[in-house]
């Protein structure tokens, strides 16, 4: 019998990777989507038949981490062998504007599942939250299993209840319960009100002549990036260790926002300079002298995050995890990916 996955956020980068990772370890994929008046089915169109709405790999169903019934029939008609919960209000400065929503999706939503996954008498399911570096906040980097959590936006508080309901639900029902703390990860299919992609298009366009300007927030907060390809197959990893646990998945590095678009502009061959500081610092084309990066107040949070770097060694240690991609090689397959397409 074909083990059975269900995946919430499959429409999201890392839904549409894991679910590609999934079908080729033969998995019958099951995956839940909103109910939206535009189609979002685009990261995994290649793989799903939006016509007809099925196939034998990928099953959609329609569900909200926000609307429990619909949880429980999906998982009952299901009966899954594993859950991975990726989806969430993910964007942390848009949950500063919708903070109740944040809330209700990314920590009630795990809350649900794990109370239908509690109550469910068929078989054992297994459970994997996607956890997040944000939970971080202030603290100092690296940061590991064992660092103190200080969320910095609602995005942030609202993962670190999904965090402590998981851990919770494990000792107090034994439940087969893990948390993947990753750190950022990005993609080709990167959303593009993501810092990273949003840097890739916008110098992509201005190199062709369809864009004459960036416009971005803080380029010197400091992220570790890894690619999303990587990371999918260390949640599926999480799940079949022996022990329910908790896991930091990251690449040790670096990098700031400016080092981020140094990297992209060198690679396009657009000769970057920089003059002035804080919100009047520009980016300015040296060829043909014109300002391509401006700084906008409006990009910044209102609480930043300045520095988080992940140390992976437990993931290393016990998952035989690392990351395969360097950060070179990612920059450079969001770039082609974007030249291509």
């Amino acid at each position: 019998m074909k083990k059975k996955a269900l995946i919430l956020g499959i429409t999201g980068q890392d839904g549409s990777y894991l679910a590609e990772f999934l079908i080729s370890k033969k998995y019958q994929v099951h995956g839940i989507k909103r109910r939206t008046s535009t189609p979002n089915t685009s990261r995994i169109d290649h793989i799903f038949d939006s016509v007809n709405f099925n196939n034998q790999h990928l099953i959609m169903h329609h569900g909200d981490l926000s609307d429990v019934g619909s949880l429980n029939r999906i998982i009952n008609q299901i009966n899954p062998d594993e859950i991975y919960n990726l989806a969430a209000q993910s964007h942390v400065k848009i949950s500063f504007q919708i903070p109740e929503y944040t809330s209700d999706v990314n920590a009630l939503g795990p809350l649900r599942l794990l109370e239908i996954i509690r109550h469910y008498k068929r078989k054992k399911i297994k459970f994997y939250q996607a956890s997040s570096s944000e939970m971080f906040g202030k603290s100092k980097p690296p940061q590991n299993e064992k660092t103190l959590f200080q969320p910095r936006s609602v995005y942030a508080i609202s993962k670190v209840f999904a965090y402590h309901s998981v851990i919770h639900y494990r000792e107090a029902y034994g439940l087969h319960a893990c948390n993947g703390i990753l750190f950022n990860h990005e993609s080709p299919r990167r959303g593009v009100n993501f810092v990273t992609k949003k840097i890739v298009q916008g110098l992509v366009r201005i190199k062709q002549g369809r864009q004459k300007t960036l416009t971005l927030g803080n380029l010197y907060s400091r992220r570790d990036w890894g690619h999303a390809k990587d990371y999918v197959e260390s949640m599926w990893k999480i799940l079949q260790y022996k022990n329910p646990d908790d896991f930091v998945i990251a690449t040790k590095t670096s990098h700031s926002v400016k080092d981020f678009i140094n990297i992209c502009a060198k690679k396009l061959n657009i000769k970057l300079i920089w003059k002035n500081n804080g919100l009047k610092e520009i980016g300015i084309n040296k060829i043909n002298k014109k300002t391509i990066i401006k700084i906008d107040n409006k990009y910044f949070r209102e609480t930043e995050v300045d520095d988080l770097i992940g140390d992976f060694a437990k993931a290393k240690r016990l998952l035989k995890w690392k990351p395969k991609y360097s950060f070179d090689k990612l920059v450079d397959d969001m770039i082609n990916s974007e030249l291509n397409g």
